[in-house]
């Protein structure tokens, strides 16, 4: 299996357990930590094992390499060959030294620089200036950089009032108390479509599962915590916690499933400068999470409807981002609800297509529970 796919398989799992949190304050689980899942982990120590996998997913944005350019060939299709140095890794392993001196020594420990800095999604830094660059047609800036309330734009509570009332009024959002989907999923590097399943609840709880040929990917949220269970050809790992910053993303995506206290999802609300996504302007708002990471959502100015969210959570390596548009709004029990959905982080893009949604139907709590440790293919 190709070790990009494994970037895109885990990250893509993940990102889907972005979309299924809480806002129930509690204690969050143990972390499972880098250093006790995987073997040869040197400077990255100390940090949880999801994040860690996101910190590959970084990696590989950054240098425009995959898992086994930078990993030796036999890690192909063998996990634990992962571990074996080489040349790449140790020069790897320098460069993470580097930049976090430099960001020490100049700007008090902020990360300034990363390895995207230089990189720029190169596998060598261009030392030499592109003369095309410099006189083509710059690209477009993409939402999701940190910004203040911009002058003369309208406050976040308006914009977030336009989009209750597109997608049918507050007080219909707030009737909304479960949701089962079920459609078509297409991840990164794969042949074929797989059928996936949503169950949630406005009370947080969510399960998703992807039935892929080799085994069910299941993440589950039981209102407290949240995992991953995926086939051995997925991940390393048969069941993985996830933690900080990444559990105030799940929260935030749960609660645009029910909108209603959308106002209450995140907090130092601000609206920014209009951009443009496709040839359509877009309003900006922005807010912060519980643990400091950074959100924007981008509505259509002309119709107020969500087409796209962005969010990051802080990693020693740089910032790990992902990015969901929503399209194709159709009516669920009189709340207009996106069908399609696209999620983009830095290992890949995956397509959600659902063919059919079922609003306040009954959902046996069991189906948020951890699952189990022990997939079977199905």
């Amino acid at each position: 299996m190709h070790r990009r796919t494994f970037i895109a398989a885990t990250l893509t799992t993940w990102a889907i357990a972005i979309a299924i949190a809480s806002g129930q304050a509690a204690q969050d689980p143990k972390p499972v930590m880098a250093e006790d899942v995987f073997k040869n982990v040197q400077v990255l120590r100390g940090i949880p094992a999801d994040q860690f996998m996101g910190t590959m997913g970084f990696f590989s944005a950054a240098t425009g390499l995959n898992c086994t350019d930078c990993h030796v060939d036999e890690s192909g299709g063998n996990w634990a060959k992962y571990a074996d140095d080489n040349a790449l890794k140790q020069m790897a392993r320098k460069m993470v030294t580097m930049v976090t001196t430099i960001n020490k020594t100049n700007f008090g420990g902020r990360q300034v620089v990363t390895c995207n800095t230089c990189h720029r999604g190169t596998r060598r830094p261009n030392v030499m200036p592109s003369l095309v660059t410099l006189y083509g047609t710059p690209p477009p800036e993409e939402p999701g950089e940190p910004f203040g309330q911009a002058p003369g734009q309208p406050r976040a509570d308006e914009i977030l009032d336009k989009y209750l009332a597109a997608i049918g009024g507050a007080q219909r959002a707030a009737s909304l108390t479960s949701l089962s989907a079920k459609g078509s999923y297409m991840g990164y590097d794969d042949a074929d479509k797989s059928v996936v399943e949503l169950a949630a609840k406005s009370s947080g709880q969510r399960m998703t599962v992807v039935h892929t040929l080799s085994g069910d990917s299941i993440t589950t949220y039981d209102g407290r915590a949240a995992w991953i269970a995926a086939p051995e050809t997925e991940k390393p790992v048969p069941l993985l916690p996830l933690t900080g910053q990444e559990v105030d993303g799940i929260k935030l995506e749960t609660e645009l499933l029910f909108p209603a206290r959308i106002k209450q999802a995140l907090a130092n609300w601000r609206v920014g400068v209009p951009t443009s996504i496709d040839d359509r302007e877009v309003r900006l708002v922005q807010g912060t999470t519980a643990r400091g990471a950074v959100a924007t959502l981008c509505f259509d100015a002309e119709s107020g409807l969500l087409v796209r969210l962005v969010r990051y959570s802080d990693s020693p390596v740089g910032r790990i981002l992902s990015q969901t548009d929503y399209s194709d709004y159709r009516d669920v029990s009189g709340v207009k609800v996106p069908f399609r959905w696209t999620v983009t982080w830095l290992g890949g893009r995956s397509h959600y297509e659902w063919t059919e949604m079922h609003a306040n139907v009954a959902i046996d709590a069991a189906k948020f529970a951890q699952p189990s440790s022990s997939w079977r293919p199905r």
